[in-house]
């Protein structure tokens, strides 16, 4: 477990010339700074006026056609229009430009051959610049010539100029990297975007009891209970334990709920007639537009809703109204919860859902896609296959999507993307993956966008204000091994705005205070996450151009959960690097008791001796010596964010029949129905004994980080923690210190509090190998 891991899927620092300005300490000299700055000549082409007639009808169909070297790019046309407006902009790469001249040529559209109409020549030296933050270059009315160069009648509005890609006419134009994709919707599924993850609400519903059932058969007591259905959620309450008309449950159902609301509620008493079979006693809708929000943990109003019974008469639904039955119910949406829809190992952001709980932000958190290498061929195309590579990055409720590069294994997106940071114990996702959806691909509507790796990096490992440049192995596990699909090769800059705000977010509790205060359940949650990240994926896949459900469900790690054998043996081994620490020490400790090096061992006898002559010296020692280690485990506190770990995670070394049963489906699909059932039994309790062994894991490795450097700021906090305590205890009489810990640990349950310790929050804000986990 000890031998690095081979070259090819290693992190590796690079040395990018970024945003064409020089590198001053770990900060650039201009504003898109993140990125190489990409030069491209852009043509915004406004309008037309005063075009001559070109028709048989006295009018003309004019478009425009922007043409620079082997590329051109053409406006819409308009129907029988003297005086058009497009406002359309095209970009053309400086690095393809093969002409020094550009035209401009403004056409009639016709059934056999498009006539010319005007055009306007511009040579590419007389171009001028244009850097934001300046404004935006004003167009010009330009003479349209024709062919021998003689001014005719009719006029073109343009502006020309030369920019970058922080440009804001960037993510709208016309590209000449994408030439071969033609259409608006086309165009629009290749452009860069950015995404909000719909607003995510916890409903709760408490059933209390309802009042005058009118079952059908009065002769029986009824076993009534209460389905409650939202969207595609759908609960149940248990059978009422009193057999009455006026039956009680007093149960809690949780719902995830998305604004803006579309559905109702939907609520329905039943009977249960038979095994198999359930009356509806009546139903109601509730509109969660009028249910009451709270922040806390007071409770809201209880409420009567009327029941609806329904009837069929003839075949068709009637709705009786001789007696509403009524249920008493208390319903409201959580504000003071965080939603989860992210593994909560990676989690992006952990605020709770009202704004009014959020506190400031305490930072910026800065990323520039460069590029990518080495990518591999994704979909069949003449003999060597083609990639049209995109990425998305995840960070909070924004999604941000770069622009598809066409046809490319060495794609150059060179965009930079900002998010707020309200915590830095989060982690962003970036995930590369190949666009499906392009004209000419798969037309059976079944296409995929394939992913080709992802990148996970957490923001309380990287030092402030300083770049970071690192080429990441994209690595994706298949059913026939571990595969490299290439590198991605980024530049983050996390900026913090007050040190002291961010050292203030090591003592507060991970989650929002509802989460300690009234937790739910594990099983709840992990339906709750369930639904929430489908509600993410159904309302993202529903944006134009939509980010697909099989993109949203890799990024959110849909199914991480599941069984598998190979994570099971790295969790495994993970506890064993954790104790490895402590069989040292004991190895150590046998070591000096048979004497292997005499002068350890003298010396250790004379700490004993001081130690037990001294027993206040025990505490300042002990805390001195972290403090010392700590200190010295400085130089080699690690220089490059958590990547992907292949060792770690034991995808190199799977085995073939355990990377089959990985990706085999569930349930199983071996033939025998009882090894189906056994199987899946198997799966699912070793699934959660992967969780609780991973758990374990994580809680030795965060002990491990304290002093490891590996989020700069937590070590450092705990290695002055320890050189006060050291100094405190010294002064401090251990018999003080003993009487005044052991009255604490016995104290009072009124001076206890329900949230947890300043100890304990820190220690859960600290790094994992979760990070680094395949």
């Amino acid at each position: 477990m000890q031998r690095p891991p081979p070259e090819e899927f290693v992190l590796k620092e690079t040395n990018p010339h970024l945003g064409g300005g020089k590198i001053t300490g770990d900060k650039l000299t201009s504003t898109y700074d993140l990125v190489e700055q990409m030069q491209y000549l852009y043509v915004r082409v406004v309008k037309a006026r005063d075009l001559p007639a070109k028709d048989v009808t006295g009018s003309c169909d004019p478009y425009v056609e922007v043409k620079l070297g082997n590329y051109r790019g053409t406006t819409r046309h308009f129907e029988k229009k003297t005086n058009p407006e497009w406002n359309q902009v095209f970009a053309f790469s400086k690095e393809r430009i093969q002409s020094s001249v550009l035209e401009v040529t403004v056409k009639d559209k016709d059934v056999v051959k498009d006539d010319f109409i005007g055009r306007v020549w511009f040579d590419l030296n007389e171009i001028p610049k244009r850097v934001p933050p300046d404004s935006p270059l004003a167009p010009q009315w330009y003479r349209l010539e024709d062919k021998k160069g003689d001014k005719i009648k009719g006029e073109l509005m343009l502006a020309v100029w030369m920019g970058t890609q922080a440009d804001e006419a960037f993510p709208e134009a016309w590209h000449s990297d994408a030439a071969a994709v033609s259409g608006i919707d086309s165009l629009a599924n290749i452009r860069s975007k950015v995404y909000l993850s719909p607003k995510l609400w916890y409903l709760r519903v408490n059933v209390i009891e309802a009042q005058d059932l009118q079952p059908t058969d009065k002769g029986r007591y009824p076993e009534v209970f209460v389905k409650v259905i939202l969207g595609n959620q759908a609960l149940r309450t248990r059978i009422s334990p009193g057999r009455s008309i006026n039956p009680m449950w007093n149960e809690d159902l949780m719902f995830v709920a998305a604004e803006p609301f579309e559905e109702p509620l939907i609520l329905s008493v039943e009977d249960r007639v038979a095994p198999n079979k359930d009356e509806v006693l009546g139903r109601c809708a509730i509109p969660l537009q009028f249910v009451d929000r709270r922040l806390d943990h007071r409770p809201v109003n209880t409420r009567w809703f009327n029941l609806e019974k329904h009837v069929v008469i003839e075949g068709e639904k009637k709705k009786e109204v001789k007696f509403a039955s009524r249920i008493h119910m208390r319903i409201c949406l959580e504000g003071g919860y965080h939603v989860l829809d992210e593994s909560t190992h990676y989690s992006s952001d952990l605020r709770p859902t009202a704004k009014q709980l959020w506190k400031q932000s305490i930072g910026v958190l800065e990323l520039g896609i460069l590029n990518a290498q080495g990518l591999m061929p994704m979909k069949p195309k003449d003999s060597r296959g083609t990639t049209d590579a995109y990425c998305v990055a995840k960070y909070g409720q924004k999604w941000v999507r770069t622009r598809t590069i066409i046809d490319s294994f060495m794609p150059k997106w060179n965009e930079q993307y900002t998010w707020e940071v309200f915590d830095p114990c989060t982690v962003i996702t970036i995930g590369v993956f190949d666009n499906g959806h392009l004209p000419g691909g798969d037309k059976s509507g079944t296409a995929k966008d394939s992913r080709i790796g992802k990148v996970r990096i957490r923001l309380s490992t990287l030092e402030t204000d300083r770049v970071y440049t690192h080429s990441y192995p994209l690595l994706v596990l298949h059913p026939n091994g571990l595969k490299k699909m290439g590198e991605i090769h980024l530049a983050v800059r996390f900026t913090c705005s007050s040190l002291l705000n961010m050292m203030h977010m090591y003592s507060q509790p991970l989650l929002p205070k509802m989460h300690y205060l009234h937790p739910l359940t594990v099983s709840q949650l992990d339906s709750l996450r369930h639904q929430a990240t489908q509600i993410v994926s159904m309302r993202l896949s529903r944006a134009e151009p939509p980010l697909r459900k099989e993109v949203v469900e890799y990024m959110l790690d849909v199914g991480s959960h599941m069984w598998s054998m190979r994570r099971s043996k790295a969790n495994f081994f993970r506890i064993m690097g954790v104790f490895s620490g402590i069989i040292a020490v004991g190895k150590w400790f046998d070591q000096i008791c048979n004497w292997k090096n005499p002068i350890t061992t003298v010396l250790i006898h004379i700490l004993f001796i001081i130690l037990v002559l001294y027993p206040e010296l025990i505490l300042p020692t002990i805390f001195l010596y972290l403090f010392l280690i700590g200190v010295w485990y400085y130089r080699w506190r690690p220089k490059q964010p958590p990547h992907m770990d292949t060792r770690l995670s034991h995808a190199e070394s799977a085995h073939p029949d355990e990377l089959d049963e990985e990706f085999d489906t569930f349930p199983t699909s071996r033939p025998s129905d009882i090894v189906r059932m056994r199987y899946d039994r198997l799966r699912s309790i070793a699934g959660r004994i992967q969780t609780v062994v991973g758990d374990l894991a994580t809680q030795g490795e965060r002990l491990q980080s304290l002093l490891s450097w590996r989020d700069p700021r937590a070590t450092a906090l705990f290695v002055i923690f320890c050189l006060v305590a050291a100094i405190v205890l010294y002064v401090t009489p251990f018999q003080v210190v003993a009487l005044l810990t052991g009255f604490y640990v016995l104290r009072h349950p009124r001076f206890r509090h329900k949230l947890p310790s300043v100890p304990l929050n820190f220690f859960r804000r600290l790094p994992a190998r979760t990070d680094c986990m395949l």
